[in-house]
């Protein structure tokens, strides 16, 4: 890959190395324009690389990519798990050095997305055995001793005994069907 630049946006070029994965970086200077050379892969270039060059040179940047060989990555395969379930529509394949990042994102983001159910969900970001994150929606609540007026306590914590192991009998039974409205979202 060539990047074509001004002088004055040399190092804030160089700063995408950690983001999109660059090696071999060298420069060349013509001018008042710097040639970088660099290596990196496909899918980082893919994924929004033209956008923050753009951004970060105030649009003087250009580049020019040509496809070399293929070469091992460090990649681990990511799994989301929604109350203790797998789903597999939104198993990922990351780079080692985004793993933590991504899973978060992915854990807050479905948080925020997924409806709330009787029962509280965890969201778990896992690789093989090993959880990287976690987000719990919390289950919706219902007042259950709103009719109860004075009287003796045991009554109200009675109704919210109750109430627990109900809430504990849905969990066990729980199936959490995610929509294809929620899949959009996450793309997007």
């Amino acid at each position: 890959m060539e990047i074509i630049t001004p002088m004055q946006y040399l190092g804030s070029i160089l700063q995408l190395k950690e983001n999109f994965r660059m090696e071999n970086i060298g420069t060349k200077n013509i001018g008042e324009r710097i040639f970088v050379f660099a290596k990196m892969p496909l899918a980082e270039l893919i994924s929004n690389f033209d956008d923050k060059l753009k951004s970060i040179s105030e649009g003087f940047a250009s580049f020019n990519y040509e496809l070399t060989d293929y070469q091992k990555a460090n990649l681990e395969k990511m799994d989301i798990l929604v109350a203790g379930l797998k789903v597999a529509g939104l198993t990922r394949v990351i780079p080692n050095q985004k793993l933590e990042y991504e899973a978060r994102k992915m854990a807050e983001k479905l948080k925020d997305i997924l409806p709330r159910q009787q029962f509280s969900q965890a969201i778990q970001a896992a690789v093989g055995s090993r959880i990287i994150a976690r987000e719990t929606i919390p289950a919706m609540k219902k007042d259950v001793t709103g009719y109860l007026y004075g009287g003796d306590r045991t009554r109200k914590m009675k109704l919210w005994k109750k109430q627990k192991k109900g809430k504990k009998k849905l969990l066990e039974m729980a199936n959490v069907r995610i929509s294809a409205d929620v899949f959009k979202k996450i793309i997007q």
